[in-house]
């Protein structure tokens, strides 16, 4: 049978999807391969959010291109935002591309992959406001302890900045019947930590059932033997409502992190970037979940360089940083994204500006992120281990307050032999910027 070559690119949402399609493909009887050189077909799931997403997209089908040209590759085939953004452009600019799919087209890749193959280019996209709905067991590429689970797709919000409405179309969730069946799925599998995604999770359910239910998934998710942490990510500050917070002070299993993406902190930056918020809003909000779940994580993600943003402007977001000491942080400087109202505004600012504002923000963070970290030491944690330190008695684990890939880690040093997944109770015994380092405490769990 053919081998196939997936590249995943982009954010977990997107992974969910490849995830997705692997699972449709192998019912199909295809197998898969790391090798590009061993590949029969080449998938390349695509991003654009921003121009460094899209530009890694571009590279990297322009690198697969050169399989094609080789002789070898028999089809070379893109999805995702890019190809749902771009897709003439695609074919027209790389001739050695096959076939192109839309964001909301990804349950036919099989069908493609087939037609491809016989020769024939193929472009296909459909519904941009359709919810693609499978049945296909997913082939989890997270190591299978943990998974992302994507309640959501596309977004209502339009902020200015912001290309997703138009690539991933209006907010759908997904029926929760599904959700909780897939999560049992997961969890017979192995998994033990659920991540929940969307383009925003807290608006879950408003279109299908009129009202807010993302606390009423959570507690029937809870309920799934085998799960022992439940993850939020993608909550936008103004829709936080009292029933989540309180689901999450209850339940055991949903780990006391929430990821917020505020963006901004100047009043004057958050009206042109179409945001819900000001900032007295966002005090009020950070203040009442540390009051209410006083050992919470809070991430946030920011901008910096918006269109018009003054160095008071920074100056102000750097005052909030500074006082609202986040607990996980990240900076992207703006990128200005074609067919985005911000694209067009007057007072782009020059990049050297926006990347040397970023920076400072993560130099005061990184302080902020120390000085937390140092707090740790002497407590007591569960953490959930992810491997083995290459030639050292030692192993990477994630603490509750710490999301795959995106925050730090804690490294133990045992001579214990211990498995990805195993939950360890460990004792913190020194910090680093970002990371932590413990010893186990007591016996540990699997």
């Amino acid at each position: 049978m053919k081998k196939i070559l997936f590249v995943s690119l982009g954010c977990d949402k997107n992974l969910v999807d490849s995830e997705v399609m692997l699972g449709l493909l192998a019912e199909k009887g295809y197998t898969f391969t790391d090798d590009e050189a061993e590949a029969d077909i080449i998938i390349v799931n695509t991003c654009c959010f921003i121009g460094d997403a899209k530009e890694e997209s571009v590279n990297t089908l322009l690198a697969m291109a050169e399989y094609k040209k080789a002789g070898r590759l028999k089809a070379l085939i893109v999805t995702g935002c890019l190809a749902e953004r771009y897709r003439q452009e695609i074919t027209e600019e790389i001739p050695e591309v096959d076939a192109v799919l839309g964001t909301a087209g990804y349950d036919h890749i099989a069908e493609v992959v087939e037609q491809a193959l016989s020769g024939e280019q193929k472009l296909l996209w459909g519904d941009i406001d359709r919810l693609v709905l499978t049945d296909a067991k997913r082939i989890l590429t997270t190591g299978g302890h943990y998974a992302h689970l994507k309640i959501a797709e596309g977004c209502d919000k339009h902020c200015t900045y912001c290309i997703i409405p138009r690539l991933r179309g209006s907010y759908r969730s997904v029926p929760m019947e599904r959700l909780l069946k897939e999560a049992e799925e997961l969890a017979a599998q192995g998994v033990k930590e659920l991540i929940l995604v969307a383009q925003e999770t807290t608006m879950y359910g408003t279109d299908l059932y009129g009202e807010k239910r993302l606390h009423i998934l959570l507690r029937e998710l809870c309920r799934i033997g085998g799960i022992r942490w439940i993850r939020l990510q993608y909550c936008y500050p103004e829709e936080i409502y009292e029933g989540l917070i309180q689901t999450i002070r209850e339940e055991p299993k949903i780990c006391h992190y929430l990821d917020l993406p505020i963006q901004h902190a100047s009043d004057r930056i958050l009206r042109r970037m179409g945001r819900r918020t000001s900032q007295k809003d966002l005090r009020r909000i950070l203040t009442g979940l540390r009051e209410a779940i006083p050992d919470i994580c809070l991430r946030t993600t920011l901008i910096s360089g918006f269109p018009g943003e003054t160095e008071e402007d920074h100056e102000e977001l750097l005052k909030f940083v500074d006082e609202m000491e986040f607990d996980r942080l990240g900076v992207f400087a703006y990128s200005a994204e074609e067919d985005t109202p911000a694209a067009s505004m007057e007072d782009q600012i020059p990049d050297e500006i926006k990347e040397a504002r970023r920076d400072e923000i993560m130099e005061l963070q990184q302080e902020i992120s120390f000085e937390k970290a140092e707090t740790m030491i002497g407590r007591e944690l569960w953490c959930m281990v992810e491997g083995k330190v290459a030639d050292e008695c030692a192993y990477v684990a994630r603490t509750y307050m710490d999301a795959p890939d995106v925050d730090g880690y804690l490294f133990i040093q045992t001579a214990a032999e211990l498995m990805s997944g195993d939950f360890v109770h460990v004792r913190v015994t020194g910090a680093e910027e970002y990371d932590l380092i413990g010893e186990i405490a007591d016996e540990f769990t699997k």
